[in-house]
């Protein structure tokens, strides 16, 4: 029960995180831009070093002791990860251009200078970013749980990764809501709720999937692969894209190295004490 306690916790402290996100949006004063190209290139570099010097290596240990062709359905779980996502991606769009979001031209009452018809259009993207966010954080929540269950090491790292990616998530999902309701209420409230889903997916997942999985081994071996193309997926498609878009390419790639270099220094620490 202390295991679970422990995964289930880590699993709320990076949902939460989005809510953090949404406090940075009301609150903040200007739009750094540059900050925000570090913190996006920085979270994609620790996602990318995480997920195939650690998630990736692990699914393959334990999908080889577990199955004969262990490392084949390691490499598809890994695709069927990349493919899921992309199709959540999909389905479930939402404005990537957080920081053109944060503190935009605005009246005393802190609603956008816009007519009613735009601030209906802008609210609208504040609910379907609300959807998507949630939507991607049932895998993330998932992932998270699984690994802090089985590896305590692996789901710290994981648990920062995911934290650091979640921020700005938050500001997607309460920067179009600030901005058409004025209400920091509503909008803080909106990206935590959005974050809480990863708990939510985390404890219905272990509830289903340890009754239907006998071979524990194999079901944390898919599950890791599967998190591993997805955390890919996220940085490449998502962060690396963003961060380009708001600072220069030299600055991108100094803090893409610096967060590998960091989560290098972190599994290196965590498995010391674990």
């Amino acid at each position: 029960m202390s295991n679970v306690a422990f995964a289930l916790s880590l699993t709320v402290f990076a949902g939460l995180a989005t809510g953090f996100g949404g406090l940075i949006c009301i609150f903040a004063k200007t739009t750094n831009k540059k900050f925000l190209s570090a913190c996006l290139s920085f979270s994609a570099g620790v996602m990318i070093y995480v997920s195939f010097a650690e998630i990736l290596s692990e699914s393959f240990e334990y999908l080889e002791s577990a199955f004969q062709s262990g490392y084949t359905i390691a490499t598809l779980s890994f695709f069927a990860g990349i493919i899921l996502i992309a199709l959540i991606d999909k389905i479930f769009t939402h404005d990537d251009d957080v920081a053109d979001l944060i503190n935009p031209k605005s009246d005393k009452s802190n609603r956008i200078s816009l007519s009613s018809v735009d601030q209906r259009d802008l609210k609208r993207t504040g609910v379907m970013s609300w959807v998507a966010v949630s939507v991607h954080n049932l895998p993330e929540g998932l992932v998270t749980f699984m690994a802090a269950m089985y590896d305590p090491a692996l789901g710290i790292a994981i648990a920062i990764a995911i934290t650091i990616h979640n921020i700005p998530e938050g500001i997607a999902v309460a920067a179009p809501i600030y901005y058409s309701t004025g209400s920091k209420t509503k909008a803080f409230r909106a990206s935590v709720a959005a974050g809480l889903t990863e708990p939510l997916g985390a404890v219905i997942a272990w509830l289903l999937l340890q009754n239907i999985f006998g071979d524990m081994d194999g079901l944390f071996g898919i599950t890791f692969a599967v998190a591993a193309g997805i955390m890919v997926f996220v940085a490449i498609h998502q962060l690396l894209p963003t961060a380009q878009k708001y600072g220069k390419h030299h600055v991108v790639m100094r803090w893409l190295f610096a967060g590998m270099a960091v989560m290098a220094v972190s599994l290196i620490v965590l498995e010391g004490l674990f």
